[in-house]
């Protein structure tokens, strides 16, 4: 099979295309076809060697396909079902093994590009919404990169249940996709700062949650953003690590609560897994939830891909077909 192998961490030139054996299921393990790939920043992670793991490594764990063959012990799946996984071993590939513990099949009327597109980041944004600060109808949220995967698929749950989202963007095109996501107000970081931005829309008062995947350039004015109790969820970090904080501030600024919150943990039984995957999948399913997928590569360009995600020249999910 052909996949993307890294011997090195480093740029994007060390995603080479490699050829090598289609694994062999073992117990408890499902190979699937790998149909779609869903792109994602901890893939840069672990490419730069931020997140460390053996290597040579096959990147990537998301993806949807069809089950080619089953391991020892596997119940419950079929040679042919439509599946997707956020636990797939090494998703840049043509082939891969996926845990069935881990495993959801597709509803009906959804295509693998949008299986992909929707698994990590459409479940990211069902826990920070929907558990991590789970919103209220008349409550504001603020939602930094509100063009990005996460960000369009966020305000969307965000709005339906009723809540005000405050957005940030970088340009003017990111910021009309924020609004027919359905952003109350979108602020354009380039031009303004977000911070006095989101003090004058809120009357001073501030927002009830800031769910911030940027990180180092944003942490402090997210903070400061807050109405009293309220919480920052740190769920990414595309600008970079935050630098070291007392939290003696968190008083100083109102009782504040800050969370950095991984999808994993608020995945870890199966019946977790199924209700937010069911959620997600079958509003796309439905068209209730609108999916971005209008970047595709192919497998081989992975690292262009990955480069594009990095210099945030995209909008919406960034997917590989092999």
């Amino acid at each position: 099979m052909k996949a993307i192998q890294i011997s090195q961490t480093g740029g994007p030139e060390v995603l080479r295309l490699a050829e090598l054996p289609i694994p062999e299921p073992g117990p408890g393990q499902v190979l699937i076809r790998v149909e779609a790939t869903g792109v994602n920043f901890v893939e840069i992670y672990f490419r730069k060697g931020t997140y460390k793991a053996s290597l040579p490594l096959i990147p990537g764990s998301e993806a949807a396909g069809t089950i080619e063959e089953l391991g020892p012990g596997v119940t419950g799946f079929k040679a042919g079902d439509a599946v997707a996984s956020v636990s797939v071993l090494g998703s840049y590939a043509e082939y891969a093994l996926v845990s069935a513990a881990s495993l959801v099949k597709l509803p009906d009327g959804l295509t693998m590009e949008q299986a992909a597109a929707a698994m990590l980041q459409g479940m990211t944004a069902h826990y920070l919404v929907h558990s991590t600060w789970p919103l209220k109808s008349g409550e504001t949220a603020l939602v930094h990169a509100g063009a990005g995967g996460v960000g369009l698929l966020l305000t969307q749950m965000a709005k339906r249940i009723g809540a005000r989202v405050i957005t940030t963007v970088s340009t003017e095109e990111k910021a009309e996709l924020s609004r027919e996501a359905g952003a109350d107000e979108v602020i354009l970081y380039t031009e303004k700062e977000f911070e006095p931005e989101v003090k004058r829309l809120t009357s001073g008062k501030g927002v009830d949650v800031v769910y911030d995947s940027v990180g180092k350039t944003t942490f402090e004015s997210s903070l400061n953003c807050l109405r009293p109790r309220g919480l920052l969820a740190l769920f990414g970090g595309s600008s970079g690590p935050v630098p070291p904080f007392d939290l003696i501030q968190l008083s100083g600024k109102g009782s504040l609560y800050v969370t950095r919150p991984t999808l994993w943990h608020y995945i870890a039984t199966r019946a977790e897994l199924e209700w937010r995957a069911g959620d997600v999948l079958s509003s796309a399913a439905s068209g209730e939830l609108k999916l971005r997928t209008e970047f595709v590569y192919p497998l081989a360009e992975a690292a262009q891909a990955q480069t594009d995600l990095e210099a945030r020249k995209t909008t919406g999910k960034i997917l590989l077909e092999p």
